[in-house]
């Protein structure tokens, strides 16, 4: 069943200056966060000193986050088709304020367990470029467990160009089978754009879109499908996910982020058994020529 808790339309939960928050306060939710939100030239936006862990991630724009008695600049980059951006790891409890000018989202998970903030530069971000064919599509592991040193959280973002299906096969981490399967709710930011291939002839009323999906797994009730445009948060408490679809014309971009109660953070997967046998496609395929994405690409 379609659950408006699942899904958060772009600007809907407006909290403090930031454009969304999601944290424990949605019903159903209780190990991941994410906050969204858009400054201008003056501007700040506040972390409060709670007892979670973040990842400070700019979409488009530069910013300064000052924590402690530190001052880290962010670099960022023009937009979320340009490639890797750094990032900035701030521990649990610390509060933090950030300027500067653009779109910027903090990933967050709860935890009393403090790690040192960390900066990772954007050279360092290592990128995956995944899948083949119309299932290619790159990914920035900037907060998995082999680049960053975190307590919970799995965070990364992925670009699919225009026409290609992501997160697919669908598959699933809602149940905990060690050395198998994570137990792990996931957060899908999205933004989507005309395609960089063909921008020079989109109109100005181009309304640039992508699909997503989650269904049930079990007998916990899930079905949901939605038309998703930049700004618009999906959830995933449990059950199959996949694909997300970037429709023909329109790149698509989505933020990751997965905790849950498993002790161990590592993300596996099951793929829905009626679809997994893709992966074996693969391997006939080409990787999609239009892949990287890089910043000195133009759109």
């Amino acid at each position: 069943m379609t659950n408006d808790n699942w899904f958060i339309a772009a600007g809907s939960r407006p909290e403090a200056g930031w454009t969304d928050v999601v944290d424990g306060r949605v019903a159903g939710w209780a190990h991941t966060g994410l906050r969204t939100g858009t400054l201008r030239d003056g501007g700040e936006l506040r972390l409060p000193a709670d007892a979670v862990e973040r990842l400070v991630v700019p979409l488009a724009g530069s910013f300064t986050v000052a924590y402690d008695d530190t001052t880290q600049v962010l670099e960022g980059r023009a937009s979320v088709f340009e490639g890797p951006t750094d990032v900035l790891y701030v521990g649990s409890g610390t509060a933090a304020t950030i300027t500067g000018t653009g779109r910027v989202a903090v990933a967050e998970a709860p935890t009393e367990t403090v790690k040192p903030s960390t900066y990772i530069a954007r050279r360092d971000v290592p990128v995956e470029l995944r899948g083949a064919g119309q299932s290619s599509r790159q990914v920035h592991n900037f907060g998995t467990p082999a680049a960053l040193d975190a307590v919970k959280f799995i965070v990364c973002e992925v670009i699919t160009p225009a026409g290609n299906w992501s997160s697919y096969p669908p598959h699933k981490h809602d149940t905990t089978v060690p050395g198998a399967e994570s137990n792990l709710e996931e957060i899908y930011y999205y933004e989507a754009a005309v395609s960089r291939g063909v921008a020079d002839i989109a109109p100005e009323a181009a309304d640039p879109f992508a699909l997503h999906r989650t269904y049930a797994s079990d007998d916990r009730a899930i079905d949901e499908f939605r038309q998703v445009r930049t700004g618009d948060i999906a959830l995933v408490p449990y059950g199959w996910h996949g694909p997300a679809v970037a429709a023909p014309g329109y790149d698509m971009y989505y933020l990751n982020v997965m905790a849950g109660p498993d002790p161990e953070r590592v993300w596996n997967i099951t793929d829905d058994p009626a679809h997994g046998w893709v992966r074996q496609a693969w391997a006939s395929e080409q990787l999609d020529p239009r892949l990287p994405y890089e910043k000195e690409s133009s759109r």
